[in-house]
């Protein structure tokens, strides 16, 4: 390791063909055996694994450039500013915003959404106003709005799923009302896969002059994602899904909305001025990142943008549609077993239960295979309700993942079967 100033510059998507082989060798823990078996990573709808890249970029950091960041005058907090606020010009170019300035660094998705709940929400909703939410929502996006409505007065109303498991639109339009004042909607649903057609939401939305938030927690890692294009006027993602640390992720606001908004947070770095008489506010996106920031994290989520666009963004969207393809042929073929989500566009999720057998069993059955798949509600009852069972078993896909591994965890899957026919 050596030292001297991090710089993150936008990288573009360039990369050659994607070859997942010579990914695989980027992440350490995959060459790990579980009771001696080959690790088969199949969780990383709940977390992805990390590559050297970031876990090196972490240890630098730490080892060479580590310093508190903004109000240092002296050469090695200037450095890590550089560094800190480089990365969130990079998270401008990932999502195509308009301006580094709408990007604020949280600790994460649902930190996001509750800051949008707190902060826009508690300010401009009314009694009797509406929350629009759909069935496919993971709790960070249902609790948070029902807490400001509980402070507001406001009501929540959840749009329909179709027996697939996509939104009704249908339902969704006519649901859209002289009172709905916010829709908050998941791109990708981490417990059924579907991809919502959030552009056509939001110009739905839109044309009612409807403000859009859209939980990115399982589109960021698996879509290219454009916030200009999808117009909406939030989007939130988690580092720790798209490869880099825990405690840290994004929300992109639209600037007009977050000049009107109000802190979430009190502390160092988000005012301009404090006396006991009272404060005033710093700008966006200062006003919403009280306190000395996760400045490690936020050098690793840079880190892990660098390595997402060197490995071509647009090729792993493909090798991910493939083994998405590839997995649902698979487990069709294990009797019992019912997908739960057949929507027609779906995202590196794969739900389904196995007649008979409870999910925490089959995720532990397969552990002993050294196959980690999560088995439960996903942190998505709603859903869970919609389908009457009490949760699902979920094998969940990142780059890393290979066709192979699918064909370990059909067979296994086809000996759980077996067990209990």
């Amino acid at each position: 390791m050596s030292s001297g100033t991090l710089v993150y510059p936008i990288l573009p998507d360039t990369a050659p063909a994607f070859d997942v082989e010579l990914a695989r060798k980027d992440f350490p823990i995959l060459s790990r055996r579980m009771g001696g078996k080959p690790l088969v990573y199949l969780d990383s709808a709940a977390t992805a694994q990390k590559p050297q890249a970031v876990i090196d970029a972490v240890s630098r950091f730490y080892a060479f450039n580590y310093a508190s960041v903004h109000r240092g005058v002296y050469r090695l907090s200037e450095e890590a500013t550089v560094a800190y606020e480089g990365v969130r010009e990079k998270v401008a170019g990932f999502l195509n915003a308009s301006s580094a300035q709408e990007v604020i660094f949280t600790r994460g998705t649902t930190d996001s959404i509750n800051l949008v709940a707190q902060s826009y929400g508690r300010r401009f909703l009314r009694p009797g106003d509406e929350i629009l939410l759909t069935w496919m929502e993971h709790h960070s996006n249902i609790v948070p709005w029902q807490l400001v409505a509980e402070q507001t007065g406001a009501v929540i109303r959840a749009v329909p799923i179709t027996d697939i498991g996509e939104l009704d639109l249908e339902q969704f339009e006519a649901m859209l009302s002289h009172r709905t004042r916010l829709v908050s909607l998941v791109h990708v649903s981490n417990a059924l896969g579907t991809v919502n057609p959030v552009k056509q939401i939001t110009g739905m939305a839109h044309s009612r002059g409807i403000p859009v938030v859209v939980d990115g927690a399982q589109s960021a890692p698996h879509l290219k994602v454009d916030v200009r294009d999808l117009d909406c006027d939030f989007y939130a993602f988690s580092g720790h899904k798209l490869y880099g640390p825990t405690g840290v992720g994004v929300l992109y606001g639209r600037a007009s909305l977050l000049n009107t908004m109000p802190p979430y947070q009190g502390g160092g770095g988000m005012i301009q001025s404090v006396t006991f008489e009272g404060s005033s506010w710093a700008p966006p996106p200062a006003r919403f990142e009280a306190g000395t920031p996760m400045i490690s994290e936020v050098i690793g989520l840079g880190a892990a943008l660098d390595y997402v666009s060197s490995v071509g963004r647009s090729a792993v969207v493909e090798w991910e549609h493939q083994l998405v393809n590839y997995a649902t042929e698979t487990l069709h073929e294990v009797p019992g077993l019912k997908l739960i989500g057949t929507a027609k566009d779906r995202a590196g999720v794969i739900s389904f239960i196995l007649q008979g057998v409870h999910p925490h069993d089959i995720a532990t059955i397969l552990d002993d295979e050294g196959i980690a798949i999560r088995g439960g509600h996903h942190c998505a009852q709603p859903i869970m309700d919609r389908f009457h069972v009490p949760g699902t078993a979920r094998l969940s896909i990142a780059l890393y993942n290979t066709y192979s591994e699918i064909d370990v965890a059909g067979l296994a899957l086809h000996r759980v079967a077996k067990m209990f026919g």
